[in-house]
């Protein structure tokens, strides 16, 4: 098993939404259920997809979370169950270097 304090062990997760209100209640929601140890709302982006055979234009903000590989199924079953969109991006990336203290501090919030 990773040390908890490991960059493997520590996960950074992608979603985005398209309200700005939607998406600080699901970064605040996700950190209040400890399945995240924190979470930043990114400014608007523009995403451009495909959705049901038509290329679509959207805005959206983008939520950066950070969680444990001990956490990421009840983080991404919290997001899903939470998460306004059908089919949510939810998409994590390991950590592969980190300030030790930071990534003790993750998996503690997480707990």
């Amino acid at each position: 098993m990773p040390n908890p304090e490991s960059p493997a062990s520590v996960l950074a997760v992608l979603t985005t939404v398209d309200d700005a209100d939607r998406a600080e209640t699901l970064a605040r929601g996700a950190v209040d259920a400890r399945v995240a140890a924190c979470a930043q709302v990114s400014a608007p982006v523009m995403s451009v997809y495909r959705w049901e055979g038509v290329v679509e234009t959207a805005r959206e903000w983008q939520i950066l979370l950070k969680t444990t590989e001990a956490r990421y199924e009840a983080l991404e079953s919290w997001l899903r169950s939470h998460h306004p969109y059908a089919t949510p991006e939810i998409i994590a990336v390991p950590v592969v270097r980190g300030a030790a203290d930071y990534l003790g501090w993750v998996a503690t919030e997480v707990q």
